[in-house]
């Protein structure tokens, strides 16, 4: 099974792909809001169902690390990768800019709701760098609350939590 996102609300529609060839144009309409689009069957338009995808932690260790999304009532599990820099954190919605969109029910989640900065110190070690947003509801390290001007050095496995969704730092691995 395959799924596509309606443009207008964003909710996912699957569809069986091997009923149909590459190439082909297929017509959707929304369940939810009853918009008609269409999508051309190719490997760039077709996405895999996220909750069936085999999610590793260590897949982005190589890299600059990532947060690994806790599953929850809210939303399924989910990997994300850093980018050097402020990696601004919240939830995905239509018309908001986040470097790492969670998608989530989450409504005390903020579309900007924290930000890690991740840079690399003269020895080339990775160094992450936790701050809020500021947001409405806060940003927790395990249960501690930050306040508005702090900033926090976190390491691998910190647990964050922001509104009602819990993250794991996943550190890249040293050289």
């Amino acid at each position: 099974m395959k799924r596509v996102r309606c443009p207008k609300c964003e909710k996912y529609l699957s569809f069986d792909e091997t009923k149909y060839s590459e190439g082909q144009s297929l017509v959707f309409e929304c369940d939810e809001c009853g918009k008609q689009f269409s999508i051309r069957i190719g490997k760039s338009k077709m996405k895999e169902l996220q909750k069936n995808e085999k999610l590793d932690d260590e897949a982005f260790r190589d890299e600059l690390g990532s947060i690994s999304v806790i599953e929850n009532v809210f939303g399924f599990k989910q990997i994300i990768p850093f980018k050097e820099g402020d990696n601004v954190i919240g939830r995905r919605c239509v018309g908001s800019v986040v470097d790492m969109p969670i998608e989530t029910g989450d409504m005390s989640m903020d579309r900007r709701h924290c930000i890690i900065n991740v840079k690399r110190n003269k020895q080339g070690e990775v160094i992450y760098t936790l701050r809020d947003a500021p947001s409405l509801t806060g940003t927790f390290l395990l249960n501690d609350i930050l306040g508005d001007k702090d900033r926090m050095r976190i390491e691998d496995g910190a647990i964050i939590t922001i509104g009602a969704t819990t993250f794991i730092l996943r550190a890249a691995q040293p050289k």
